[in-house]
């Protein structure tokens, strides 16, 4: 996996679905729900589904190998 990379939000917690979208790992609501049923979402590890998860500074969000986290 790589180095999460730093994604600036606004506001905490952020929702997984929004987060998804902003960091670029998924296009649309959509997208993020397909991502999160498929079970390629991982957040610190552990696999997630659930499409209002919430997320919070720090916390680390993997797609496909791709690491991000919201800062």
């Amino acid at each position: 996996m790589s180095t999460p990379q730093d994604v600036p939000i606004r506001d905490e917690p952020i929702r997984i679905g929004q987060f998804l979208k902003l960091a670029n790992l998924a296009a649309d609501g959509g997208h993020a729900r397909e991502l999160l049923e498929a079970g390629v979402v991982t957040v610190n590890g552990e696999l997630e589904y659930r499409r209002g998860a919430q997320l919070h500074r720090g916390d680390v969000v993997a797609v496909d190998g791709v690491a991000v986290r919201p800062s």
